[in-house]
């Protein structure tokens, strides 16, 4: 069992950890601050990064919850502006549009979903070209 807490908050992570019994997972749901919910006692994260950077999440939580905060920090820099820019709009639409620009899916979408505006792609390429992956 577990719980996925969202709220950028590490003590509320903390107290999270502390009230639930043994075996209770409690995971990040908020990539930008999940290295600092695993330093708080998370135990990973549902993560959105991970759809376009999974081996980068996978070393970065694997050095969290090895105690490598450094390397964990190193990792987490390198997906900084990608934590941010996937959220630019309604998520998929950001991942899909990048995991298109990575040429891992096709560039069609179907409704709900729409087009990711255009002022957004400028950023959303600089931030997958910043966590290497993009030429």
């Amino acid at each position: 069992m577990g719980l996925k807490e969202a709220v950028a908050e590490t003590d509320r992570v903390r107290e999270l950890v502390a009230s639930c019994p043994a075996g209770f997972a409690v995971l990040s749901g908020d990539d930008a601050t999940a290295l600092a919910a695993v330093a708080a006692g998370a135990r990973g994260v549902i993560s959105v990064t991970a759809n376009v950077a999974p081996r980068a999440m996978s070393q970065m939580l694997a050095a969290a919850l090895r105690g490598d905060a450094g390397r964990a920090a190193e990792l987490d820099a390198s997906l900084r502006a990608l934590h941010r820019e996937l959220f630019v709009e309604t998520n998929p639409i950001p991942v899909k549009w990048l995991l298109a620009h990575m040429g891992l899916i096709g560039a069609g979408i179907r409704l709900p979903l729409t087009p990711l505006a255009a002022e957004h792609s400028a950023g959303l390429l600089a931030a997958g070209r910043a966590a290497g992956l993009l030429a």
